[in-house]
């Protein structure tokens, strides 16, 4: 039997952000080669966006592939289908509509392309690369501007029918709750466990509490870091925020377990960095609302991925993803 060099096979990941879409040619050992990022907004054509992308990542292919096979592309986006290799009615992206996308870049670079969304995309590459090496069950949820979330089955990402399954951070924990800024749902997840939804809770927290050292920042400013740092200052109010974000985080996280037995929750996203201030309570409120026969068997793990490179390597394995 011959052996099969993985650093041979490589992957261009792509992750296309409102802003910015970063890229990376990835190794099948998750190694980066080399990455880079063009700006997203840049492009209100989807074709001048690709056309650009061609532009700046072909040297980078032609260089490190000449000994090496160039596997296909793998691409992680806001509301990407993976069935139809489209991105449909994006919100934060400037092409409007259902865009053909993978077909577009197939016909441009002429190799196989594979697209799905962000958090599923950062699901594939812990398991592949990460934490969740040897996984076959596990739940990922990326806790950041807003809550995303990829679930892994039996080896394999589920999509559902029509390949949006998975949005658990739109999953209703309050019912007749906090209204979402965008989506206009009441009491979704994301509406209190995102950094988006902490700095919401901490200006309705520190407006009951005036000896908040919140209270000494200017609203504008108020955002999940800055109640971090009260926290650290043991200010009360700052504590109690992430303790009631870990509340409704965990009762969420314990609603999820049952519904598909994981063996481990992978999180990841700037939201984990306050530690046990929010970890501490998730655990608790988890496990204190899950089923006896659930109860201490699903671990917390923290992501192992570097931050700046999870959506790359995340895009890539999309590629050798049986």
């Amino acid at each position: 039997m011959s052996l099969i060099d993985l650093s041979k096979q490589v992957a261009l990941g792509v992750d296309i952000g409102g802003t910015n879409t970063k890229y990376g040619l990835v190794n099948h050992r998750g190694e980066i080669l080399e990455k880079g990022s063009i700006k997203t907004d840049d492009y209100p054509e989807v074709e001048d966006f690709i056309n650009a992308l061609y532009e700046t990542v072909s040297p980078l292919i032609k260089k490190h592939c000449e000994q090496k096979q160039f596997e296909g592309i793998g691409i992680g986006a806001p509301n990407a289908n993976y069935y139809r290799g489209t991105i449909e009615q994006a919100p934060n992206l400037s092409w409007k509509g259902v865009v053909p996308f993978a077909e577009l870049i197939t016909k441009k670079f002429d190799v196989p392309c594979r697209m799905t969304n962000d958090a599923n995309a950062a699901a594939l590459g812990e398991m592949m690369f990460g934490a969740a090496r040897g996984m076959k069950d596990f739940i990922m949820m990326t806790l950041g501007t807003g809550v995303g979330s990829g679930i892994i089955s039996n080896g394999k990402l589920i999509y559902g029918h029509d390949g949006f399954a998975g949005e658990l951070g739109h999953t209703i924990v309050k019912p007749g709750g906090r209204k979402h800024w965008s989506t206009g749902s009441e009491g979704s997840l994301e509406a209190y466990a995102s950094a988006t939804g902490i700095a919401i809770t901490a200006k309705k927290m520190r407006a009951e509490f005036p000896d908040s050292l919140l209270n000494t920042y200017v609203e504008e400013t108020i955002d999940s870091k800055v109640v971090y740092e009260c926290a650290m200052k043991e200010d009360p109010t700052a504590i109690e925020v992430f303790r009631y974000t870990g509340q409704k985080l965990g009762e969420a996280l314990a609603n999820f377990v049952m519904f598909s037995s994981p063996e481990a929750i992978l999180l990841f996203g700037g939201v984990i960095k306050a530690g046990d201030f929010i970890m501490k309570p998730t655990k608790l409120h988890m496990e204190r609302n899950l089923l006896p026969i659930f109860r201490n068997k699903v671990r917390l793990v923290f992501s192992e991925l570097d931050e700046a490179d999870a959506a790359i390597l995340g895009a890539s394995a999309l590629v050798w993803e049986k």
